[in-house]
């Protein structure tokens, strides 16, 4: 059904070599994003990070924690198997307010396996 309602407006799923189907992306938009397991992160993520976005008869959303999603744009960028993830990181990292800066230091020392942190946040001059 979600996937249906995905699709309904506007959404795709990127497909062909070297592509990820977890995501949906929508062109138009320029946006993205991907529909996770109930296992969030491996188990590493604090779920009280989650916000939950109420959509009044339509349900509910559950929003992983921007720290998170740096942390583990992170862990993509120190695997060596997608450089172009610090760019991502370095991006949400300036978008965002109000971070919580120790868990955030906490889950890239996690994802990283302790090889980078919050330094490696700042952009290169």
């Amino acid at each position: 059904m979600l996937e249906e309602q995905l699709a309904r407006f506007g959404f795709e799923r990127p497909s062909g070599p070297g592509k990820s189907t977890r995501g949906w992306i929508h062109r138009e938009l320029g946006m993205g994003f991907e529909v996770v397991s109930d296992t969030l992160l491996g188990g590493l993520a604090d779920r009280a990070m989650v916000r939950v976005l109420e959509l009044g008869d339509d349900g509910a959303v559950a929003i992983i924690a921007p720290e998170d999603i740096i942390a583990d744009r992170m862990g993509q960028y120190a695997s060596g198997s997608a450089p172009e993830m610090l760019g991502q990181a370095r991006a949400l990292y300036a978008l965002c307010e109000g971070l919580d800066m120790a868990y955030m230091e906490r889950r890239i020392s996690e994802e990283t396996a302790g090889s980078h942190g919050l330094q490696d946040l700042a952009n290169e001059a």
